[in-house]
């Protein structure tokens, strides 16, 4: 395998042009490396053009066009070009002639560019259709957004996803490695090969071979198995991985060599008690992500997503629900080496279109929205297999899920559950069904049956998938399962996921008792998290979301620029919020979680009745809230004598209250029923305290008052990097005050400055800083923190030192020297 990503041409075009053709002009155009996203590239488009589901992004037309030298060796190959991601509705031409057309954004796309071939210079060309720019519920990016791979492989060969590993475990006391080899051979006549697999541990250590003599006509599936003694498990944060080195030979000579990664780990759902992972009864902890990464868009280097993991991980996360779309290969590989599970969807979307606007608003408003609806039903077994065949070794994937909140786009099921009666009035949060089983049973059984059914689609998908794969299960996010359950849509899954339904996990257990269940899209509140550890039948949660995402944001703020939804514990820049450490503190047992937050009694959840906290009237009570979090600081700045309330999330037994060393009170986890230490003050200055005691230890956290901001200081996750796109640094900047304590109370204009000795090294990446607000003008090194902190992050184009540093008021920050290599 080699990758083509670079030296491609690119231009964004007004209409249909002949792009694929030798003649056209490549000196009008750029020169570019994929992944490449041009729609983060553009300025937003609040005019109109746009709509806040995809966070005012542009979309457009554009060709892509790469030149590749063939030599006169390679004629007699066969020549495989994978594009692991474009969005969207793209030409793929090689010298001049159409070899596919590719619809859909998410889904790996494999051609064959054999039959095209020549020697000496020969075009591959791009021509990506996203006219259509708000056809997404969500930021997509736009372009080749993810890698470039050629494959030249003999004309006997062993294809790019042609080897499937499953392992027979029940212990780590052995193992069986079961390998599937898929034989192809176009030479025109019979070959005798020899097959030699050797597998090699995580140590390095060889541990076995498999040899085997067989004679391929044109294709053959090879099918062998080896037992290894004591191995070692793949499993939640031991991202342990074998590789089998697999070697065709005809006679003596090697004619292709083919590494396939893999895990060796054992898991189940059961229906009572939840999901069990190598012999351990583990919770899920997970969360929904979108694809998108902030500034960088959804060309996403893969230390960006490093960064971002790690802080998941940091939080106690151990599972990403890949919403709603599969993912890159780079992604799947990072949470195999992290030992982080996944539940890979397939789609947002089957027969019908949803609202992009508005969900729960499934039509068409005009062009710009038309989304994947009118491909679904010729594409979607390609599609999804082909992801499956890319997938398949992955052992940190663990469901296929076939779709997102598909019962919006079929209505009149959603009509049985009677909580869109008139007097029902739509509120299904919180509420069980109006119905009851029976009653919806039999309004399911008597509705009309047309040509396209949910349960007839869910069944196809279904059955595609097991075609590939049975060693997983089949899932997906029911927004509605009282109906699905009866419409036939159930009947298709391995295991059922409700989302926000946590209301009637027992309804389902008791009605429906065989299918395990669980929360696939749950919202980051302590009530979801209870709801799971008061019930072993759950097998946990995912949690909408981890990390905010541009798009779904169909309302306006007061200024009509509203681009980011800011559901996540973790924003856009991928920084902490205070809602990640209260999932820290409810996730994590291993180490002591105490973080303290404040805001004013008349800004917050709250009033005082005689002199405690309550929950403010007409507000969400504490198991009703939902995604966005209520507004804490994590500053200590407000006006003396007034009244404050202090928040702490914990998972100490009890916490103490100091106000500059006066204690306010001492609290226990059961004297709060939200899981949240709480109290009120009046302002005086200086400092808050919290000490906590965890399994007989003390610990103690703080925030200081702080002063004007006079200074800023730098740091950088690693300080060392290469030339390659996925290796970046990120530069944090964070403000402090003349003491050196850290500012968080008032934001200023930073300014970014990077400088080296030789023109050309640096690669700018952009800028960023967290908030919902920022105008995402990242190619502007010039920008206002929040909470205190800006973010850049930078590349390098060729090896040498770049100096980084942040400037506030004419005052220069601390400089870090960063070497490329």
């Amino acid at each position: 395998m080699s990758d083509l990503n670079n030296g491609w041409k690119f231009e964004l075009v007004d209409e249909l042009v002949n792009g694929h053709l030798f003649e056209y002009d490549e000196l009008k155009m750029r020169t570019i490396k994929v992944p490449h996203d041009f729609s983060v590239e553009q300025p937003l488009d609040w005019d109109g053009g746009s709509d806040g589901c995809v966070g005012y992004a542009r979309g457009g037309l554009a060709w892509y066009r790469k030149h590749i030298e063939v030599t006169s060796n390679m004629l007699d190959k066969k020549v495989f070009i994978n594009f692991d991601g474009i969005y969207n509705r793209a030409h793929i031409y090689f010298n001049e002639q159409l070899v596919t057309f590719h619809p859909y954004g998410y889904s790996p796309c494999l051609i064959d560019v054999t039959p095209y071939l020549k020697e000496g210079d020969n075009l591959l060309a791009v021509y990506v259709d996203h006219s259509r720019a708000c056809d997404s519920r969500w930021y997509t990016g736009s372009g080749i957004y993810r890698k470039v791979s050629m494959h030249v492989l003999p004309k006997s060969y062993i294809p790019v996803w042609g080897i499937r590993v499953t392992t027979d475990c029940n212990s780590d006391e052995s193992a069986i490695v079961n390998l599937s080899v898929d034989l192809v051979n176009e030479s025109g006549s019979d070959k005798e090969l020899k097959v030699v697999t050797t597998l090699i541990a995580p140590t390095g250590e060889n541990v076995g071979q498999i040899v085997s003599n067989v004679v391929v006509t044109d294709t053959l599936k090879l099918n062998e198995s080896i037992e290894l003694k004591n191995p070692t498990l793949w499993g939640i944060y031991e991202g342990f991985r074998y590789a089998a080195i697999t070697a065709i030979y005809e006679g003596d000579q090697c004619i292709q060599t083919k590494e396939t990664i893999f895990g060796i780990r054992y898991f189940h759902f059961d229906a009572n008690e939840g999901f069990f992972l190598n012999g351990k009864n583990e919770l899920i902890k997970g969360v929904c992500l979108h694809h998108d990464a902030g500034l960088v868009g959804s060309a996403i280097p893969n230390d960006v997503m490093r960064r971002r993991l790690e802080m998941l991980i940091m939080a106690g996360t151990n599972a990403i629900r890949t919403a709603h779309n599969p993912y890159s290969a780079d992604f799947f590989d990072l949470c195999d080496e992290y030992g982080i599970l996944v539940q890979e969807e397939f789609y947002d979307e089957w027969d019908y279109p949803k609202g992009k606007k508005f969900n729960q608003k499934e039509k068409l408003f005009d062009y710009k929205f038309h989304g994947h609806d009118q491909f679904f039903r010729e594409y979607a077994k390609q599609d999804l297999q082909n992801v499956i065949r890319r997938d398949f070794n992955h052992p940190c994937i663990i469901q296929w899920s076939i779709g997102n909140e598909i019962e919006w786009t079929y209505p009149k099921y959603n009509n049985a559950t009677g909580y869109f009666s008139a007097e029902a009035g739509g509120g299904y949060f919180f509420k069980e069904p109006p119905y009851s089983v029976e009653e919806i049973r039999k309004i399911c059984h008597d509705l009309p049956k047309e040509e396209i059914e949910i349960g007839k689609t869910a069944k196809l998908l279904a059955d595609w998938t097991r075609e590939m794969d049975t060693t997983r299960p089949i899932i997906a996010n029911c927004i509605l399962p009282s109906a699905s359950y009866e419409s036939g849509y159930v009947d298709a899954l391995d295991m059922v996921g409700f989302s926000y339904r946590r209301i009637i996990y027992d309804r389902a257990h008791k009605h429906y008792p065989d299918k395990p269940i669980m929360g696939t899209e749950n919202v980051a509140q302590w009530h979801e998290w209870k709801a799971v550890l008061d019930r072993p039948f759950i097998s946990g949660i995912f949690i909408w979301v981890g990390i905010d995402y541009v798009g779904e944001c169909g309302g306006k703020r007061s200024d009509g620029r509203n681009r980011v939804t800011q559901a996540g514990f973790i924003d856009v820049a991928g920084f902490d919020k205070p809602s990640f450490h209260m999932v820290k503190a409810l996730w994590r047992e291993d180490i002591p979680e105490l973080f303290i937050t404040t805001n004013t009694l008349a800004a917050s959840v709250y009033d005082l009745q005689d002199g405690k906290l309550v929950q403010r009237k007409g507000l969400p009570a504490w198991d009703r809230r939902l995604w966005v979090w209520q507004d804490m600081n994590t500053h200590f700045n407000y006006q003396p004598g007034e009244d404050v309330v202090v928040e702490v999330y914990s998972n100490c037994e009890e916490i103490s209250f100091y106000q500059n060393d006066e204690l306010i009170c001492t609290q226990v986890e059961a004297d709060n029923v939200d899981r949240i230490y709480k109290c009120a003050i009046k302002y005086k200055g200086g400092e808050i305290r919290a000490e906590g005691t965890k399994d007989g230890h003390r610990y103690a956290s703080v925030i200081k008052e702080s002063q004007e901001a006079t200074d800023i200081f730098i740091t950088v996750d690693k300080t060392e990097i290469t030339t390659d796109f996925d290796s970046v640094v990120h530069v944090v900047a964070q403000l402090k005050d003349a003491n050196g304590i850290e500012v968080r109370f008032k934001e200023e204009e930073i300014e970014f400055m990077t400088k080296s000795d030789v023109d050309g090294i640096v690669r700018f990446v952009g800028v960023d800083n967290g908030s919902t607000h920022y105008p995402a003008t990242y190619q502007n090194p010039k920008i206002e923190t929040h909470r205190g902190r800006a973010l850049m992050i930078v590349g390098g184009n060729t090896p040498g030192v770049i100096k980084v540093c942040a400037k506030i008021k004419g005052h220069i920050s601390n400089v870090i020297d960063i070497t490329v290599k």
